[in-house]
């Protein structure tokens, strides 16, 4: 993800009295990885962050909270394109195209994170991303992040009317009327915030955007996005060439790169952007292949162990201890 979320956050942390080493150091970061907000960083990373500074200052709403006062503008690109997009469907779509660019998520398996909803006179916005367990704090910033943004933009005009959430009550959900400002319907079918129709009439258009410097935005925008596709394309060539050869358990990095035509230097350098390792990529291969065995339940515990090039079931057995917490024959039992 980028690494502007994590800055930010670290430094309202910081004002709220937790000391910057100790979160940088428990979410294994260092000052050099944030100091570009387009630097990109493991999505573990900002979570071990947020879980960091949460204990730091006793605050679980600590994150909502600094979405609530802070600027996505200064934050990500994304933030600049939206200011200057013409309407808010506008925006939303902006959203979607550029969600990436903020931070990665598998789960919504190439779905539109936002959607505007017109249903009975009224209109939602519909946040897709699943939710589970402490993920909830994500769909509040989601929600906090259209809220405030609206509040400081248009502070005449009513946006946000209900808000409707698959969780449960959160820790501080006596903080809720006063930073949301609106009813809350916990543990129902959907994540949506409701808002005012106007915002779909003529009557509501943003200010004429400047199209020079939204385009300027988007152009950087793409780039970013166009990198990202190259990393991934390169991770992806790289797990489908190593995949039939995981059986023979330790793979040489210069063959790899030999293999697909370049030197090892060059590997090393194009994983390091990407902020992996080859070995941290095997072991992630090995991790994924290994849930997929078992979870299948055609092969046993010990032909998965050769399948993935552990010498010995043992050290398999400790390897996915590691990955998962649990022993591969628990894990094979609960996937059943």
């Amino acid at each position: 993800m980028a690494a502007g979320f994590a800055s930010a956050l670290l430094d309202y942390a910081v004002s709220r009295g937790a000391d910057r080493r100790v979160l940088l150091d428990a979410a294994g970061l260092d000052v050099a990885a944030l100091a570009d907000q387009d630097n990109r960083i493991p999505v573990a990373a900002y979570q071990a962050l947020i879980a960091a500074a949460m204990a730091a200052t006793g605050d679980t709403a600590l994150l909502l909270r600094h979405t609530l006062t802070s600027r996505l503008e200064t934050i990500s690109v994304v933030g600049q394109i939206v200011h200057h997009s013409a309407s808010l469907p506008h925006s939303i779509d902006q959203l979607n195209r550029y969600l990436r660019l903020m931070a990665d998520n598998d789960a919504l398996a190439g779905r539109d994170r936002f959607a505007l909803v017109q249903e009975r006179g009224e209109v939602w916005i519909v946040d897709h991303l699943p939710v589970a367990g402490p993920d909830y704090i994500g769909i509040e910033a989601s929600f906090a992040r259209f809220i405030s943004e609206f509040r400081r933009s248009f502070p005449d005009q009513t946006f946000e009317l209900e808000m409707q959430v698959t969780y449960a009550p959160p820790p501080h959900v006596d903080d809720y009327p006063e930073l949301f400002r609106v009813p809350v319907t916990f543990n129902a079918t959907r994540n949506a915030l409701r808002i005012d129709p106007v915002w779909l009439s003529d009557k509501t258009a943003f200010e004429p955007g400047n199209a020079y410097v939204f385009g300027v935005f988007t152009r950087h925008a793409d780039t970013l996005l166009q990198e990202l596709a190259t990393r991934d394309s390169l991770r992806a060539r790289i797990e489908a060439h190593i995949l039939p050869d995981l059986h023979e358990g330790t793979l040489s990095m210069d063959k790899v790169a030999r293999d697909l035509g370049m030197s090892r230097q060059t590997l090393y350098r194009r994983l390091r952007e990407e902020g992996v390792t080859f070995a941290e990529l095997h072991d992630d291969l090995r991790q994924r292949m290994a849930r997929d065995y078992l979870t299948a339940r055609k092969v046993s515990v010990n032909e998965t162990a050769y399948l993935l090039g552990f010498s010995e079931a043992s050290s398999f057995v400790r390897a996915f201890k590691r990955w998962t917490g649990q022993s591969p024959s628990a894990f094979r039992e609960s996937a059943a």
